[in-house]
């Protein structure tokens, strides 16, 4: 409970849980969302793709027998460094699996939350370190 307190207070703290980090967004989703993809695209990235998830399960939960909405707004936004992903590559050829990099943004009744994968220990805390460094950048907009 301390550590969700402490991130509460803390926008720049990371609240790490099954391999995840978040970041509280205070704000709008819209602009967090903006935040998350400046901070992005402000490391010389490209945004490749945005993945519209609450758009998808609002979409398909009928045919699924499901309504539930579980976001108001839910963006992944997909990017790739050249050199770092070479990098991890190089180092293991699987890693491929890990690529694109990825770092989302979610709004439901909580609030809006930016967030991103961790990795265990090795060459792939490189990547956890940029996608840290974005969304805390995000984070703090």
């Amino acid at each position: 409970m301390r550590s969700f307190i402490a991130a509460a207070l803390f926008v720049t703290s990371p609240v790490i849980a099954q391999d995840v980090a978040t970041y509280p967004f205070e704000g709008a989703y819209e602009d967090a969302a903006f935040a998350v993809e400046n901070a992005i695209v402000g490391h010389g990235l490209v945004v490749t793709y945005v993945s519209h998830v609450s758009e998808m399960l609002d979409r398909t939960g009928p045919e699924v027998g499901d309504t539930t909405q579980v976001f108001r707004n839910a963006e992944i936004y997909l990017f790739c460094s050249a050199a770092l992903s070479r990098e991890m590559m190089k180092t293991d050829p699987l890693n491929i699996v890990y690529c694109p990099y990825s770092i989302f943004v979610f709004e439901n009744d909580a609030g809006v939350t930016i967030g991103h994968h961790t990795y265990s220990d090795g060459e792939m805390k490189k990547v956890e370190a940029l996608l840290s460094e974005i969304a805390s950048e995000a984070a703090e907009f």
